[in-house]
């Protein structure tokens, strides 16, 4: 049984991945930096290695060990941009020789507006500051076969679903739309993505980039009224309660994900956004 090291296993996306890892019948390892994260990992599956994303050389053994490196953890925290790079750098170095797979999240931040168009895999980027860095860490990736690593980007856009994801904030009312409305975001359902994992793991051809995008873009103003959430609220009046995320919130992104279709045979099946919020009644989960 092949085995795959994940990071960020007990998040949002790591934890659905892990679980579709599984069930495809991976041996799967998963990073925890607590008790609680190991225990947490234990019920749903996963080996636990005890420790943190800043530990280098514990990324570095659990990476070597693996048969398949899956990178999803995210801490949004100030100092991210530099522990991400360092234990991807790490991580890669480990497996210079191996020709495993070692597959990275980002997002579709990276490419900044569409301006109006829907954009592919080659779309420029031009991401807001939030994200300004991650595009010289998926390039640490993408040349990784220089190293003898297969290595791939992923890039979902807005991820939804399990009652998660901004979408699922912004129902509940922790969240706000920003803008006027008129922009729009692209969606991938988590369990959707879980799946795309698997393949990329699998299939994902060295040096390439796959979007996750399902379904068309929905227009910020649009999803509110479907979740039942409040007005969208101006840029500024975001940027003041939440900082740099509100410009990455304000992006109008229309998202297509051809290359994962047309390569790895990804096939989303879950409900749209729009589909999921109404199946599950979000509308009335939001405060008026």
């Amino acid at each position: 049984m092949a085995s795959i090291f994940v990071t960020g296993a007990t998040g949002y996306l790591g934890a659905v991945a892990c679980e579709k890892l599984i069930a495809a019948g991976y041996d799967v390892t998963g990073l925890a930096r607590s008790p609680e994260a190991a225990a947490k990992l234990v019920d749903a599956g996963v080996r636990p290695v005890h420790g943190a994303l800043g530990d280098a050389a514990l990324l570095a053994a659990a990476a070597r060990s693996a048969d398949a490196v899956l990178h999803a953890a995210a801490d949004w925290g100030p100092g991210f941009a530099a522990s991400d790079r360092a234990a991807v750098e790490a991580m890669l170095d480990a497996l210079t020789g191996s020709a495993k797979p070692f597959v990275y999240t980002s997002g579709t931040w990276v490419m900044g507006g569409t301006g109006g168009r829907l954009a592919g895999e080659m779309f420029p980027l031009n991401g807001p500051p939030l994200v300004a860095w991650r595009p010289a860490v998926e390039r640490l990736v993408l040349d990784s076969a220089e190293k003898k690593v297969r290595g791939v980007v992923l890039r979902p856009a807005m991820v939804f679903g399990r009652g998660g994801g901004t979408a699922g904030k912004i129902a509940r009312g922790e969240l706000p739309v920003v803008g006027d409305g008129s922009n729009h975001w692209s969606f991938v359902n988590v369990d959707d993505l879980g799946d795309l994992y698997v393949l990329a793991t699998e299939r994902g051809r060295s040096g390439c980039v796959y979007l996750a995008a399902d379904g068309p873009p929905v227009k910020t103003a649009d999803l509110a009224a479907a979740l039942g959430a409040a007005p969208p609220v101006p840029l500024e009046q975001a940027r003041e309660r939440f900082g740099p995320v509100a410009e990455c919130w304000a992006l109008d992104q229309k998202i297509g994900s051809t290359r994962a279709f047309r390569e790895l045979g990804w096939r989303p099946t879950r409900p749209t956004v729009l589909q999921e919020g109404k199946r599950c009644g979000l509308r009335s989960t939001a405060p008026h």
